[in-house]
């Protein structure tokens, strides 16, 4: 999954690196592994014209807003779920660290948000991380997060419920440095075990039916390493995504 964040700055280049993964993805890469890209809002019209089945490639939103549930409103600068399902969007992303951090999204804000877009039938990707290694807390900020994010979301909805861990000390962005990959193992069991309290799951391969990626500062170097970890699904890639070459051989990794 790619987020270009804030990025490209014309719709020139945003078609110039959806055309070059296009390109650099290969037929068995489409079969095996669903690729969504989330750019900016204003480029999503343009780009949907280039999707098709053919490509392999969906678009995801990067955030919308929660009221009202269908659309519509006095809400300057929001875009509703009802908006995105109706460009063809089939995800969004919700919860990232950087809306967090930047813009005092709270965990109940982003719980409205994971509402009003499954209500819509669409495929979420809630973000969850820690701000700090720290031994003492990290565990239960993950576990507020999740179950403060996850409020009163049926386990019929979680079907279209997919967790990223991004741990923001790791984010390239703010210049950090990817996860080790025992950690990360170590976290997606932890967020599995928080899944099956949190929906009352009783079989295990209900948990891993939610997909969990990784998404600190993944590039073309540690792909394959993180992909060997038991319980990653894929990734969502930031900075790397920005370069066709990279992510495509990112999603070849697949």
């Amino acid at each position: 999954m790619a987020n270009w964040k804030m990025n490209p700055q014309s719709l020139a280049e945003a078609k110039r690196i959806f055309e070059g993964i296009k390109k650099g993805i290969k037929p068995e890469a489409k079969k095996g592994a669903e690729v969504v890209i989330c750019p900016p809002f204003v480029y999503l019209e343009a780009l949907s014209s280039l999707v098709s089945p053919k490509t392999g490639i969906v678009l995801g939103g990067q955030d919308c807003f929660w009221n009202p549930p269908v659309g519509g409103g006095a809400y300057t600068g929001e875009i509703s779920p009802l908006m995105l399902k109706n460009l063809g969007v089939k995800y969004v992303i919700l919860g990232h660290s950087e809306r967090r951090e930047n813009l005092g999204e709270t965990n109940e804000m982003v719980n409205k948000k994971v509402i009003a877009a499954l209500k819509q039938n669409l495929k979420v990707i809630l973000c969850v991380g820690e701000k700090t290694r720290d031994k003492d807390n990290f565990f239960s900020f993950i576990k507020e997060e999740l179950w403060a994010g996850l409020k009163n979301i049926s386990k019929i909805s979680a079907k279209n419920l997919i967790v990223a861990y991004e741990p923001i000390w790791a984010i390239s962005a703010a210049g950090g440095k990817a996860d080790q990959p025992e950690d990360i193992f170590e976290m997606t069991i932890y967020i599995r075990k928080i899944l099956f309290d949190i929906f009352g799951i009783r079989q295990p391969a209900e948990a891993y039916g939610i997909p969990i990626l990784y998404g600190g500062s993944v590039n073309v170097r540690n792909a394959k390493r993180f992909l060997e970890i038991e319980g990653i699904s894929g990734f969502l890639v930031g900075q790397a995504s920005l370069s066709p070459e990279d992510f495509s051989k990112i999603v070849n990794l697949c």
